[in-house]
């Protein structure tokens, strides 16, 4: 079935926002320039800050939802439920680890490839998986314990491939591999999330762009004043800024004044979050969440291209056989295999529709065509 022209729109706002939202952060961190009281030049490093910034990102879907509340007022077939009554705080705790996982990924970007970044972080099936197994009573299917293991075998590989890639001038191998075991730890604490979510919050019927809003309003606001201590706190080999603290607002806004293109890569990345997580949640409802799966694998391939053509990286064969086994991976974990089975079945046996058809009656749905 052809898409609409609609549906067209949603899928490349997807892509594009998405592939902006990792790109533009990176972009904000490749910038080198003057700090407070006349500082000598250094990396724009400020990962507490740019997660401050993705929370307000989250919040400004509040406006969209309301927006869409304001437009199916109106109309017979709303695109949005009634919304039942709801104890805001239940968003705390997956708040809260939202704001872990995102600080621990953006200082992660730092020290890292943009590409290695965007595919490690396909270990949140492994972890989201055996969670649910634990905390939710869900039983997996065999194909989604084979989708965790060659996720873990894709890991491994695009591990590897740092390591190997030693030519790389940007970043130190040892900044590599702290950076690639932070965006592991921020996958568990995401994981951590994603389970809270659905045992405390989906339960109640919060329409997803609300749900997005109220976890970043949470995020954003602790976050923003936890920025005050931060000032405070020696951290050593994590700190970026001269004055060697865990985050130096001060310095962020002194090298975006030094800057301005800092200040525009960052509000790439605030205004890309809003936009994909609506294009995200729009695609699922238009089209379905297989549809959304395939996407955002896309968008790693975008990402990955645009780093090798804006020289971020050196290219290394190894990546591309781990990203294809995490693709598999992931295919297998989100059953998007079974369209495929279905179309090679229907591929290789092209008279058994008509066979089936015959011999009930013209009666037989096709299989899966929905999917």
């Amino acid at each position: 079935m052809a898409w609409t022209k609609y549906q067209l729109f949603l899928a490349g706002l997807m892509l594009v926002s998405g592939s902006i939202n990792t790109l533009s952060a990176k972009w904000a961190d490749n910038f080198i320039a003057e700090g407070c009281g006349g500082s000598k030049e250094h990396n724009f490093k400020h990962p507490f800050l740019q997660a401050v910034g993705m929370f307000l990102g989250e919040f400004s879907c509040l406006a969209a939802f309301y927006l869409l509340q304001c437009r199916a007022s109106g109309q017979s077939d709303s695109s949005v439920d009634p919304q039942q009554p709801f104890n805001p705080l239940l968003f705390l705790p997956p708040a809260l680890c939202d704001m872990t996982g995102t600080s621990l990924t953006y200082m992660a970007l730092n020290m890292t490839n943009v590409s290695s970044f965007q595919m490690l972080r396909s270990a949140v099936i492994i972890f989201t998986g055996l969670f649910s197994v634990a905390f939710l009573g869900r039983r997996l299917a065999p194909s989604q314990w084979l989708g965790i293991l060659a996720t873990i075998a894709g890991l491994v590989i695009v591990g590897l491939a740092d390591l190997l890639s030693k030519q790389d001038s940007q970043h130190k191998l040892s900044d590599v591999i702290t950076g690639d075991l932070l965006i592991i730890m921020a996958q568990v604490i995401i994981a951590i999330q994603m389970v809270l979510e659905e045992k405390f919050v989906y339960k109640h019927n919060v329409h997803p762009l609300r749900a997005v809003g109220i976890e970043g309003l949470f995020g954003f606001m602790i976050l923003s004043l936890l920025l005050v201590p931060m000032y405070y706190i020696p951290a050593g080999l994590f700190s970026g800024n001269p004055r060697g603290m865990l985050e130096d607002a001060l310095d962020a806004f002194c090298q975006m004044g030094q800057k301005p293109l800092i200040a525009l890569a960052l509000l790439g990345n605030i205004s890309s979050i809003a936009f994909f997580n609506f294009a995200g949640i729009s695609v699922t409802k238009e089209l379905s969440a297989t549809t959304r799966m395939v996407l955002d694998s896309l968008r790693t391939v975008v990402i990955w291209a645009l780093s090798l053509a804006l020289s971020w990286e050196i290219f290394h064969p190894l990546q591309i056989l781990g990203f294809l086994i995490l693709l598999t991976g992931t295919a297998l974990y989100n059953g998007l295999h079974h369209p495929l089975l279905a179309c090679l079945s229907r591929w290789w046996h092209p008279t058994q529709e008509g066979e089936n058809e015959r011999l009930l009656g013209g009666s037989q749905t096709p299989i899966n065509e929905s999917s």
